[in-house]
């Protein structure tokens, strides 16, 4: 397993930073936006944001007096093809399975 997979899939191994990831996969908000559709403070918000933001899954400019965040798409990508890696190896390992000839009956002697 590479590091950026423990990383990234750690990171959204929190259920609220996993909720706001998945609000930003719909589109860019601001820290109160969030904070309105969820039921924590907007200063948890921030402190999930920064998480995120330091493991490359999130991205913020500035608008006025406020932050708008959305979705890395390099952090997202990046995550994305280590998953791809993931779900080859799998799919890699179950057609050597599947083509393995199954053991011959055993010869029960009289």
């Amino acid at each position: 397993m590479t590091a950026y997979g423990d990383a990234g899939l750690g990171l959204l191994g929190d259920p609220t930073r996993r909720a706001i990831f998945e609000l930003l996969a719909r589109g860019p908000l601001s820290v109160q936006q969030l904070a309105d559709r969820l039921p924590i403070s907007r200063p948890a918000v921030s402190q999930h944001l920064r998480v995120l933001k330091d493991g490359g899954l999130v991205d913020s400019h500035a608008e006025g007096t406020r932050r708008i965040y959305r979705l890395d798409q390099a952090g997202v990508t990046a995550l994305r093809a280590w998953l791809d890696g993931v779900w080859a190896d799998a799919l890699t390992g179950f057609q050597k399975v599947a083509e393995t000839p199954p053991p011959e009956p055993r010869q029960e002697t009289p």
